[in-house]
């Protein structure tokens, strides 16, 4: 059979299982990076599994996330987070770096080999031709340790570009058409494989773009061809030994086509408060806005940079507008600085802010009260800026850097003629902010560093047999993991300290819940559509189990999600009839036995205490899955083998 890039590459790695669509697999794992947010819980998981040294080709611990240090605790967090790399062979991108998907891509991608990052957003690595997936904590941390990463075998969709984007039309644009034809469940179980005559007019830069809000659609991830684009990408990088040409085999066979017209492609936005709801801005019309900010690891590259640069130049920003602006990494900021794009920016009126998350985390620059905000980030979740009336719109960096002269959402066609941006044929390599592990030889000398905020990972204990739970939540379809655990500068410091922030678990959605479900343990949580979409952030299984939740049913679950609710030994129930949803409230006690005869079955059979009422509900787990849930989740799972 004709095979797609992404099969290619999933079929060499796989070691165990066999590449069946709907079979689990396991894939043997090249590279892994974390961020702050995650990572603390990340080597914690590792350290407690007793494995002195990583066993990947490339392991890196970025810093990017918790850069606002308002505390002890984010410091303490870094320090950690460093120590820990230089003791078990981890590189270390210290603060001020840059973005992890940025850095990355810059520094230590390599088409052809697989990632896991955790965070959701690690497919920006796609548009070099990696398979890269965002992943939970515990699963870094396992894959570091040389296990396995284990997923479905997925379906690959093959969107296939013709013709190039016009004037002033972006590679956002190019995601924002397929989040509006696919939605934000529409890759659940999916790759996305680009391919067509068209990918050969995108940069890298602009394919990393399109491939990191691949974790929109709930993909398991997005990859473009490496190609002769992607060669030059990686000489200007100095590392174009690392290179190596991938493509689908001609006539490749996929489970489905998608067919985009780049030149029919014109400026568009993701309106409040999912990032398919997409519309066309001449659609939208000339909304006033409050707030505009560049940035993130969907837009932070020095090509977006030296567009945005272009349209500030010699001009103000509105007076009703605050305009903030993050480059992508230390590269792209140094180079900026060089070529006078930063002096454009600075002249203007912008914000200049740090290389990092910055606002797209809600650490930092959230909007005023019911503000509109145009913004080039990945996610518009409701209260995720950290102004929960504020209307967020995701945009490209042109429409942004438009709308910010402006003062109202501005279509960048308006600005006539586009000049040719070009990628510099050699970028400024500056390594010293990345620090080596030390040598196997010196690393029983360091010292791990751990502040008084970080504590340790939270007991688990193995599924019993029968389960009696009060429902303690009911909430709708498309919960994300911000409305789990939200992030934020006030939470976002307590991801080391599972106890801590669990106080805050749910809290969008009812500010008691974390009382209650302390209360009313054990207990149960339910759920309608795509529940736990969003982020990797184990943290949305973890505060939970700390609170007593021992499952969760609900119509359907996240890719990522789903995968940390087991390894935090949590039973996630998929309903079989989605009108049973109305049958189970909040209040309600519900009663599942035979639990180990239902997990190998993968039929459940949920009923009230008063045995009146029974829904039937499906969790389909390979034997390893089962292991894990019986075993209370995948550290003890894993401590166990290792024994």
């Amino acid at each position: 059979m004709k095979l797609p890039l992404a099969r290619k590459i999933l079929d060499s790695h796989i070691v165990d299982g066999t590449p069946e669509t709907g079979r689990e697999v396991g894939l043997r794992i090249d590279q892994t990076l974390t961020q702050d947010a995650t990572g603390t819980m990340a080597y914690l998981e590792f350290e407690a599994m007793g494995i002195p040294r990583v066993k990947t080709e490339r392991s890196v611990a970025y810093i990017d996330h918790n850069t606002l240090q308002s505390g002890f605790e984010n410091a303490d967090d870094h320090r950690f987070i460093g120590s820990t790399a230089k003791k078990h062979g981890i590189w270390f991108s210290r603060p001020g770096n840059g973005i992890c998907h940025q850095v990355h891509l810059e520094r230590f991608g390599i088409p052809g080999k697989t990632l896991i990052g955790s965070d959701s957003h690690t497919p920006t690595a796609g548009g070099i031709g990696m398979l890269a997936i965002g992943a939970g904590g515990l699963d870094v941390a396992v894959a570091m340790g040389g296990g396995s990463y284990y997923i479905t075998y997925p379906e690959i969709v093959n969107v296939r570009l013709t013709g190039k984007l016009n004037d002033w039309v972006a590679a956002k644009d190019v995601i924002l058409e397929v989040l509006r034809i696919l939605s934000v469940k529409g890759g659940v179980g999916k790759i996305i494989e680009y391919s067509g005559e068209g990918v050969s007019s995108l940069s890298v830069p602009e394919r990393a773009t399109i491939t990191n809000m691949g974790a929109e659609l709930g993909a398991t991830t997005s990859i473009f061809p490496s190609d002769e684009v992607t060669r030059a990408f990686m000489k200007a990088e100095g590392r174009e030994c690392d290179w190596i040409p991938l493509s689908a085999d001609e006539d490749a066979v996929y489970s489905s086509v998608i067919d985009i017209d780049l030149s029919a492609l014109e400026p568009m936005a993701a309106c409040p408060h999912s990032p398919d709801n997409v519309k066309k801005i001449s659609e939208i019309g000339n909304i006033k806005i409050d707030q505009v900010c560049i940035g993130s690891c969907t837009n932070s590259s020095l090509l977006d940079m030296m567009k945005v640069a272009y349209i500030l130049k010699g001009k103000t920003v509105h007076p009703d507008v605050s305009l903030s602006i993050a480059p992508g990494s230390k590269q792209v900021l140094g180079m900026m600085s060089k070529n006078g794009s930063l002096t454009s920016m600075i002249e203007s009126g912008a914000r200049i802010l740090e290389s990092a998350c910055g606002p797209c985390i809600g650490m930092g620059q959230s909007p005023n009260s019911g503000g509109v905000s145009l913004r080039t980030f990945n996610r518009n979740f409701e209260g995720r800026s950290g102004t929960k009336d504020a209307g967020i719109y995701l945009v490209s960096p042109e429409v942004a850097a438009a709308s910010a002269l402006n003062g109202y959402l501005t279509d960048p066609r308006e600005l006539g003629k586009m000049p040719e941006f070009k990628i510099p044929e050699l970028f400024d390599v500056n390594d010293n902010m990345i620090e080596k592990p030390a040598d196997e030889k010196d690393a029983g000398s360091v010292k791990i560093l751990k502040g008084p905020n970080i504590k340790s990972y939270p007991d688990t204990t193995p599924v019993p047999d029968s389960l009696k739970l009060n429902v303690s939540l009911k909430v709708g379809d498309n919960i994300t993991t911000d409305h789990i655990m939200p992030a934020g500068a006030k939470i976002l410091p307590l991801r080391s300290n599972i106890p801590a922030i669990s106080k805050h678990c749910f809290i969008a959605c009812d500010p008691d819940f974390p009382e209650r479900a302390v209360r009313e343990a054990p207990s149960v949580i339910v759920g309608g559509v795509n529940y736990g979409q969003g982020s990797s952030r184990e943290h949305a299984a973890l505060a939970p189990l700390y609170l007593g939740v021992k499952a969760v049913i609900a119509k359907s679950f996240a890719r990522i999600h789903r995968a940390n609710l087991i390894n935090a030994g949590i039973l996630p129930l998929e309903l079989e009839n989605e009108s049973d949803y109305d049958i189970l409230n909040q209040g309600d006690v519900v009663i599942i036995n035979n639990i180990y005869d239902s997990l190998k079955s993968g039929e459940f059979k949920i009923t009230t205490e008063t045995g009146k009422i029974t829904v039937m509900a499906k969790c389909p787990l390979s034997e390893r899955m089962r292991d894990i849930l019986k075993a209370g989740g995948l550290l003890a799972y894993t401590k166990s083998r290792l024994n």
